[in-house]
C-alpha cells in the first residue's frame, strides 16, 4: 500500500497483480476503506491489475479541498487512475456508496468504463438505515459521529454483516482507526446529507443519475445480500428496472458486503464479467 498526492490530497492506494493486465477499480461504502476489498485482490489479480483505494476524506486518505459531493468523488478517482498512468478502459466496482460513484465515474468519462459491478449500491430506493438518516439532524449528526468509540464501533460493524464472526478485533480497530482521522467526520457528514436527509435517500439525485447512467450501457452485473441492514435488499428490484440488461445475483444469509462474507461466490460471478468489453 502506498498514498499518492491527489488534487492536494493524500490517497492511500492498495495495488496487486501484473500493472499490464486489464485494470479493475474497487470501490468501498461510505465511511469505510480499502481493506473492504482485501479478499478480492487475491481472487482476481492472477490475470487483472486490481486497484483498490481509501476514497478521499475516508478510510487513511486526506480529503480533497472542495466540499465532498458524488461527482467529486468519482472525479477524484479518475485523477487516482491519471496519477497511475493508467489510460485504458476500467472496469469499476463499487459497494454501497462506492456504487454510486462507480455510476457517476460512467458519466464523466463513458469511454473509460468497459463494465460495472454494482455491490449493494446507493442509488436504487429512499430507504437507508436510520443511523444515517438521522446524520442529516443540524446538531445531531456531528454529535453521533463524536460518540463512535472502542464500546460503539463493534455494535456498528455487526451491522454491516449477517455472520457476527466477521466483526472480527482486527475490523473493530480499522473502523476505530479510521473514525478518529481528523477528515472523517467533516467528509461523512457532507456526503451523507447530499445523498440524503431524515426521510432517506433524496429522490432527485438518483433519478439524474440514473438517467445519465442510461445513456452508456454498459456490461453489468449488480448483487445483493438478503439480510443486508443499510441497503435493504428490496432495492435489487428496482436495480432490475433500472438496468433490465444486467446480470443480478441475491446472495442468501448474508449482508451489506458480500465481497468480504461470501468472497469466493462473489469473485466467481464477478470475474466473467471482466472479460467484457463495452458494446
Amino acid at each position: 500500500m502506498r498514498f499518492l498526492r491527489v488534487r492536494a490530497a493524500d490517497v492511500r492506494i492498495h495495488e496487486t497483480g501484473d500493472p499490464d493486465a486489464p485494470p479493475v477499480v474497487l470501490l468501498h461504502g461510505i465511511g469505510r476503506s480499502l481493506e473492504d476489498w482485501a479478499p478480492q485482490h487475491e481472487r482476481l489479480d492472477a490475470d487483472h491489475r486490481v486497484i483498490s483505494l481509501d476514497m478521499p476524506g475516508f478510510g487513511l486518505s486526506g480529503r480533497v479541498p472542495e466540499p465532498t459531493t458524488l461527482p467529486v468523488l468519482a472525479a477524484a478517482v479518475w485523477n487516482v487512475l491519471d496519477a497511475l498512468g493508467e489510460t485504458r478502459p476500467v472496469h469499476v466496482v463499487g459497494n454501497s456508496l462506492g456504487g454510486a460513484v462507480a455510476m457517476s465515474m460512467l458519466t464523466i468519462r463513458p469511454d473509460a468504463v468497459s463494465t460495472l459491478t454494482l455491490v449493494n449500491s446507493a442509488g436504487f430506493g429512499k430507504e437507508v438505515t436510520l443511523a444515517l438518516r438521522l446524520l442529516a439532524v443540524p446538531g445531531l449528526g456531528r454529535r453521533l459521529l463524536r460518540r463512535i468509540d472502542a464500546r460503539t464501533v463493534p455494535r456498528l460493524e455487526r451491522t454491516l454483516f449477517a455472520d457476527r464472526a466477521l466483526v472480527t478485533p482486527e475490523r473493530v480497530a480499522t473502523a476505530l482507526r479510521i473514525a478518529r482521522q481528523p477528515d472523517f467526520a467533516p467528509v461523512y457528514l457532507e456526503v451523507a446529507r447530499a445523498l440524503g436527509g431524515l426521510r432517506g435517500v433524496a429522490p432527485a439525485w438518483r433519478a439524474d443519475l440514473l438517467r445519465r447512467v442510461s445513456a452508456h450501457p454498459r456490461p453489468t452485473l449488480i448483487v445483493w445480500g438478503d439480510r443486508d441492514l443499510i441497503l435493504p435488499s428490496t432495492h435489487l428490484t428496482a436495480a432490475r428496472v433500472a438496468f433490465p440488461h444486467a446480470r443480478t445475483h441475491l446472495f442468501p444469509d448474508t449482508g451489506h458486503m458480500p465481497q468480504l462474507e461470501r468472497p469466493d461466490e462473489f469473485a466467481t460471478l464477478v470475474r466473467p464479467l471482466l472479460t467484457s468489453q463495452p458494446t
